[in-house]
């Protein structure tokens, strides 16, 4: 599962990076970058839970 959330994050950063480079579109892009590292398994990632 890991891998694949981390396919995906990179995807989705790659994604973000060509779309400010060639469409210009800065907000767009931002966005798909800060949505990669919300997925990513490292670090801070929407699918994990906090155990108290």
């Amino acid at each position: 599962m890991a891998f694949i959330l981390w396919l995906i994050a990179v995807i989705l950063v790659i994604a973000g990076i060509v779309r400010l480079i060639r469409a210009s579109d800065y907000l767009g892009g931002i966005a798909l970058i800060i949505l990669g590292f919300l997925v990513g398994p490292g670090g801070v990632s929407i699918f994990t839970t906090i155990h108290p």
